[in-house]
């Protein structure tokens, strides 16, 4: 909860990312608090103060989990909600005349956008390309957490789609600080 605030304030994609990764502690922990509060909240090293306001948190994310059936698989709303507001951004980035290097780094990470939806196995244009660039960089945490090998390829693909995250995730920050010039 404490990490997740602070990145949603400094970096809308690690928060995304880490709220993917809250996501599949709860489900490792099959949604039961009382797993959750020996299993991760104790790595914190809370106060009382502290342990109550995240066992809270926690309880809440698995209680919305559960109410919203994405207990096996998928992202709660707030997760999606990001999405979209990321997407629209993105949107108008993209149409902006402003801010060319934004769409330079869409058209580099584009390919493997392309490459990356074809593989997937929802159908075409039902998952948001943001979300699709969501998932790689996912995927590589997960592989990296795994110890997997992680494809020369692979890795290029990541860190061009990274750097384009990391636009956005600057132009989010500038445009909830309302400095960000579109048109």
């Amino acid at each position: 909860m404490f990490t997740a605030r602070a990145l949603k304030q400094k970096n809308i994609v690690e928060y995304l990312l880490y709220m993917w990764q809250v996501e599949d502690l709860i489900r490792a922990a099959g949604g039961d608090i009382g797993t959750i509060a020996r299993k991760v909240i104790a790595l914190y090293r809370p106060t009382p103060g502290q342990e109550k306001e995240l066992t809270r948190w926690y309880g809440e994310l698995a209680d919305m989990m559960r109410s919203e059936g994405v207990m096996q698989s998928g992202h709660l709303q707030i997760c999606k909600n990001v999405i979209i507001q990321l997407t629209d951004l993105h949107l108008q980035l993209l149409r902006s005349p402003k801010h060319p290097a934004y769409a330079a780094a869409y058209y580099r990470a584009l390919p493997f956008i392309v490459e990356l939806r074809a593989k997937s196995p929802s159908p075409a244009g039902e998952t948001p390309e943001l979300e699709t660039c969501f998932q790689a960089l996912y995927g590589i945490i997960l592989l990296r957490m795994q110890q997997k090998e992680i494809t020369p390829g692979t890795r290029q693909a990541a860190e061009i789609i990274a750097a384009l995250l990391d636009q956005l995730a600057g132009y989010y920050r500038k445009d909830r600080e309302g400095t960000l010039e579109i048109d």
